[in-house]
C-alpha cells in the first residue's frame, strides 16, 4: 500500500478492530456496489484485513492483518 489510506478506510479498520466481527456482519455493514466507496475490496486488496478462522459458532471472522494493525496504529498516533 503506497498511498495514504482514506479516512473511510481508517474508520473501517477501527470498526474491525473494535471487537470480533463476522464476515456476514462486515458484509451487511460495509459492502457497497458503488465503485467510489470500495472500502471492503480495497482493504482486502491492500492486505489490511483477512477473512479467516471461524468463531465458536462456525462463522468466518474478519480481522486486521499485521499490516492493517500498523496502518491503524500509525493513524491513531497522528
Amino acid at each position: 500500500m503506497s498511498k495514504t489510506p482514506s479516512l473511510l478506510t481508517i474508520e473501517f479498520l477501527a470498526w474491525v478492530s473494535d471487537r470480533p466481527r463476522t464476515y456476514d456482519e462486515a458484509m451487511e455493514a460495509w459492502r457497497t456496489s458503488c465503485p467510489r466507496h470500495s472500502v471492503w475490496e480495497d482493504a482486502l486488496a491492500d492486505d489490511l484485513i483477512q477473512v479467516g478462522c471461524a468463531d465458536a459458532a462456525g462463522r468466518p471472522e474478519v480481522t486486521l492483518t499485521p499490516r492493517g494493525r500498523a496502518v491503524l496504529d500509525r493513524h491513531r498516533k497522528l
